[in-house]
Parts: structure tokens; sequence; C-alpha cells
């Protein structure tokens, strides 16, 4: 794919939920958005009003969803879901915090830690399946649309695995960089993978509102 026909992906996470401010894990659980994550949506839609995207991708959870549809009435672009744009199923994990997941289940949380690409929560999705998943999924919008750009709204463990993919970061690797409640991500597709361009860019936040939260 030449270079003027690649695709722009803005990779969103979506605003906060009430269960990111508490630190539960969410996963599949549909929790909405807290008003903080509704205002975040707002201010994000605002930063991308003149991006010339052509097309919105979302997760179908409702946190992601919603975050979609603030950036679709700011651009006029109708939002379209994917349910593999989905955050991980983490199983019984889900609605927990660190700390009970810890007490509850040292075992499983200590391979959880170790970030086993084969393991998964009881009921959940194991890392490397999410990986090929969400990765897999992103690659397919994107190809969809060369020379042009598109907005994918989801989850912080999706983008953890986008920015791994660009990267060449090993799934077992601790992360060390931010992932925001309603960040934007840029990165450049072509047929040869992702690149990142962008990362956490929180400006158009207030940085007391912009907590990343827990992940999913």
């Amino acid at each position: 794919m030449a270079a003027d026909r690649a695709t722009r992906v803005f990779a969103l996470r979506h605003g906060q939920t009430e269960w990111n401010a508490s630190q539960r894990i969410q996963g599949h659980t549909d929790v909405p958005l807290d008003d903080t994550g509704r205002w975040q949506a707002a201010r994000l839609a605002q930063a991308l009003a003149g991006e010339r995207i052509a097309a919105i991708y979302s997760s179908d959870l409702q946190r992601a969803h919603a975050t979609a549809l603030a950036l679709g009435a700011a651009t006029g672009v109708v939002v379209k879901t994917d349910p593999l744009l989905r955050e991980r199923a983490f199983g019984r994990f889900e609605g927990a915090t660190f700390i009970e997941i810890e007490q509850r289940w040292p075992d499983d949380a200590l391979r959880w830690r170790r970030r086993e690409p084969g393991f998964a929560p009881g009921g959940g999705e194991p890392l490397a399946a999410f990986h090929a998943r969400s990765v897999g999924a992103v690659a397919r919008l994107a190809a969809l649309h060369p020379g042009q750009a598109i907005a994918v709204v989801a989850h912080g463990g999706v983008l953890d695995c986008l920015y791994r993919a660009a990267l060449h970061i090993a799934l077992e690797a601790p992360r060390t960089w931010q992932l925001g409640n309603a960040s934007i991500n840029r990165l450049l597709y072509t047929a040869e993978g992702c690149t990142v361009v962008g990362w956490n860019d929180a400006a158009h936040l207030d940085a007391s509102d912009a907590a990343a939260g827990v992940d999913a």
C-alpha cells in the first residue's frame, strides 16, 4: 500500500465510567459512562470535529458506543458497531477490584499479573486470543479505507494490543505507557501493519478530569 493510500486511524478509548473510577474490572459487563465520562466524550468530539473522518467504528458496549455517538454527532458520520472491538472478557474477575481479585483468586491473580498469553480467568478470554481478535478487527476495518481517516472507539485493553502490535512489544511485557479515558491515539495503517504516530493525547481534557482509570 503506497504511503498516500495509508489509513489514518484515530484509536479512541471510551470516557470514564463509575467502575473506572472505583477501579473495578469491566470486561464485557455493560457499564455506562458516568457524568465525567459524558463530559470527556463531548470534549473528545469537539477535538476531532474538524478532522475529515470517513467512518466511525465502535465496540457495541455502551461506554464505547456512547463515546462514539458524541463523535458522530460532531462530525455527521454514522457510527457502526463491531463486537470484535469489545474489551477482553474477564469472566469471574468482572466487577471485582484488583485487591478483591488478589484475595479471592491469588493463583489466577499471579498468572494475570505475569500476563501469561494462554491464561483466562474463569469464563474469560485468553490474552493471546484477545490480542488476535483486537488487532485483526482494526486491521480489517482500516483496510476498508485506504487514503482516508477512520475513528475506532474501543477500550483500554484493545488500545494496549494495538500499541504492542505496532511497536512489536511482547504480550508478556509489562505496560509502561498511558491509556487515558477519552484519549486520542493516532496510528497509520498500511499493508505492513500499524505505526504509532501519537499516543495518549489528552490535551482536550482538563488534567483533573482525565484520569486513566482501570482498563476495560
